[in-house]
Parts: C-alpha cells; sequence; structure tokens
C-alpha cells in the first residue's frame, strides 16, 4: 500500500520501538559507553563479546523464523560463548532489558509524545508491537499506549516479521487490517509484519522506498492533520472515521465509535 495517506481511514496506529520511537544510534553510543567502563573496571571484554554474540544470534532467528527463538538465543549465544544459558539470560536481562531504561527518555525523537497525544486525543488506538520487552521503555518515556506486545509474550513467541504478533493486536482491539497503520524504522520486519497482515505500513528512513511511504521526523507534513487538529476538528475526524470504517468494523464485529471513545478519559485499557 502505497501514496496519499488518508488519517481518516485508520482507526489504530501501532508502533514499533526501538529506532522508531527513538534514536537507536544515540542509545548505542551511551550503552557502548557504559559497557566499555564495566569492561574496564573487569579487566576483560567478556560481557561486550557475549552482547554482540546475542544480538548477532538473535537477529539470525527472526530472519529464519525459528518457532522458539526465547530459547535458543540464549542457548545458541552460551555454546558460542562457553557459558551457561542462565549467564546469558542475566547478561540481557541487565545490559539490553534494564539499562537501557535510563537512557530512553533522552533518546526518544522529538514530537513522539505529541504525536501520541493527537492519536489518543482523537480516540484512536494506539498499539505498540516490539521484539524486545517494551512495557518499561513505554512507561520510561512518559508514553501511554492502548495495547503493548512483544515477541517474548507467551501467546506470540515469534519475531517480526513473523504476522503472529501483530494479528494477535487486531485481534484484541477488534481493529479490521485496512483500518490499522503501522510505524516502524525496518523495511524487512517492520515492513514485512504489516504486509503479512494486510496492514499498511509507514517507515522511518531518510530514503524513498518503492513500496512503502517514508518519513523522516515526526514534524513531517504527513502528521500534520492529526497535529494541528482543534478539539472540533479531532470530534470531525472521529466522525469522519466512524463513517469511513463502518463496513470493515461490522465485518469485525462491534465495537465504540471513536467519538465516544475521544471523550472516555477513562478509556486506557491494557492487554
Amino acid at each position: 500500500m502505497h501514496g496519499p495517506l488518508d488519517w481518516a481511514r485508520y482507526r489504530a496506529v501501532v508502533f514499533d520501538v526501538d529506532g522508531t520511537i527513538y534514536s537507536q544510534p544515540r542509545m548505542h553510543l551511551r550503552m557502548l559507553a557504559a559497557i566499555l567502563v564495566e569492561c574496564a573496571r573487569r579487566g576483560d571484554a567478556g560481557l561486550a563479546l557475549t552482547l554482540h554474540s546475542f544480538r548477532r544470534h538473535r537477529a539470525a532467528l527472526g530472519i529464519s523464523g525459528t518457532e522458539d527463538f526465547i530459547n535458543r538465543q540464549y542457548e545458541l549465544t552460551a555454546r558460542a560463548r562457553r557459558c551457561p544459558p542462565e549467564e546469558v539470560r542475566r547478561v540481557v536481562a541487565e545490559w539490553i532489558e534494564r539499562r537501557p531504561l535510563a537512557f530512553v527518555a533522552d533518546c526518544m525523537y522529538p514530537g513522539v509524545d505529541r504525536l501520541f497525544q493527537a492519536l489518543r486525543a482523537s480516540g484512536r488506538t494506539v498499539g505498540i508491537l516490539s521484539d524486545y520487552p517494551a512495557h518499561e521503555k513505554v512507561a520510561a518515556m512518559g508514553l501511554a499506549a492502548d495495547i503493548v506486545v512483544s515477541a517474548a509474550d507467551p501467546e506470540i513467541g515469534r519475531l517480526k516479521p513473523d504476522p503472529r504478533g501483530l494479528a494477535y493486536i487486531l485481534k484484541q482491539t477488534g481493529t479490521p487490517a485496512q483500518a490499522c497503520l503501522m510505524i516502524g524504522d525496518r523495511v524487512f520486519q517492520d515492513g514485512g509484519v504489516a504486509s503479512h497482515c494486510g496492514v499498511r505500513a509507514l517507515i522511518r528512513s531518510h530514503r524513498a522506498h518503492p513500496q512503502y511511504d517514508t518519513f523522516r521526523s515526526y514534524g513531517d507534513s504527513i502528521f500534520r492533520p492529526l497535529l494541528e487538529q482543534t478539539p472540533q476538528a479531532v470530534n470531525a475526524e472521529a466522525e469522519k472515521c466512524d463513517r469511513t470504517c463502518s463496513a470493515s468494523i461490522r465485518r469485525s464485529g462491534p465495537q465504540t465509535p471513536l467519538r465516544e471513545r475521544s471523550s472516555d478519559p477513562g478509556n486506557n485499557s491494557r492487554c
């Protein structure tokens, strides 16, 4: 799906996290400094080598579509590093899941918070689909989402571009595929999962792509219809979206109209 984007068509917007909501190069620099300090303190490079091996094996598992990637990523890294899988789990939990939380807010792209607020003000569902655990990252950035799903969740167990995670979000929110927009930064993973589910993808990139629409920043013109809406325009947009999506929604079952959800301050459900 490619071409002009009509926001009235979309009841739900699903975001990737790493590299989409925050800058991975900035995060990598912060974490590299912390890892080098720790390696210097220990007097060996074992920590850096373990993390490098883990990321390499995990990426390969994502490409191959391995079913039991959660255990395999630790087993393969442990075999390469000649250490117990439990040690790999401990390193990953500390250096990939916990330590970055201190830096993630400073690495968040400008305008993300405004976009999340505008989407929620319009009554749209905001979802998160990440290959890594994301609840704590989203909270650390001060963002709110209606549903947060990661590849490590028991119901999913697959890395993108496997469609299981996005299909789960569509089912749990009652959103037809044609009424959902996926925003990510990786063509193979984020564009791929969207294509598998029949969902339109919007890719953060400095280069155009023949298959997917792209954007450079959250201040781009593609987001202005949402960011510049007045309260009256928000209500009108919600009503327009209800009309545009009504046929698809009826096929998917009953759902609360956007204009009602946008006026309900308690609508902060989590899955």
